[in-house]
């Protein structure tokens, strides 16, 4: 099965996320969303098309002539701050994150990303893929998220199903160590507000998503 087909299970689950933001926020198509950690292509290629989008991302947001879409360079867990030395329009709806809060560095990081999305819109829909699902979604090994730091590197450096092989062992070991999955628990520590919806596969919860809509 090819992984960009429209019917592999990666497309049909991508396609049932969009579904259940467009179901949560059915006025999207009128507001301004905030995305921390996305990219100007990611908006481009949605089924879902906000009244306008800025993209703030650490590495490289992409390059935008789109008149809805607007790129940031800069750290989401100083959102407020990064947008205010841009001049970027800071009036938003949504802020809306993906995949992006178990990369940030720690509970102390992340606690202050859920700050931002917090402080930032009335609305969000932060993603996450859920920290005991069997399989680790970055490398595709299962159980790899409970193993020792030193096994996380050697498989990231080894195994042949991940989605881009690093470079050197300093390289797996950098992206093993910016990676830490997160429980419900936490994501309830971080948005106390928020309803925590569930994305399941086979009956197992493979992601979780803190929305307050």
């Amino acid at each position: 099965m090819v992984v960009d087909s429209p019917t592999s299970l990666g497309a049909r689950a991508r396609m049932r996320r969009w579904q259940m933001f467009t179901e949560t926020f059915p006025a999207i198509e009128q507001a301004h969303v905030l995305d921390l950690g996305g990219t100007v292509e990611t908006w481009r290629r949605a089924p879902v098309r906000p009244g306008r989008v800025t993209v703030l991302n650490l590495f490289e947001p992409g390059e935008s002539e789109d008149g809805w879409i607007a790129p940031v360079l800069g750290d989401a867990c100083d959102a407020a701050r990064v947008l205010a030395e841009a001049k970027a329009d800071t009036h938003f709806d949504v802020v809306f994150s993906n995949s992006l809060i178990e990369h940030v560095g720690g509970h102390a990081r992340r606690t202050e990303l859920a700050r931002q999305v917090r402080a930032l819109a009335p609305h969000f829909w932060v993603q996450t893929p859920y920290r005991y699902f069997p399989i680790e979604p970055h490398w595709l090994f299962p159980g790899m998220q409970f193993m020792p730091a030193a096994a996380r590197v050697a498989v990231a450096e080894h195994w042949p199903l991940v989605h881009t092989r690093p470079r050197n062992t300093e390289e797996a070991r950098r992206e093993v160590l910016w990676t830490e999955l997160v429980s419900i628990t936490e994501m309830r520590d971080y948005f106390p507000t928020a309803t925590i919806l569930r994305e399941r596969i086979f009956g197992l919860t493979k992601s979780i998503i803190a929305t307050d809509s």
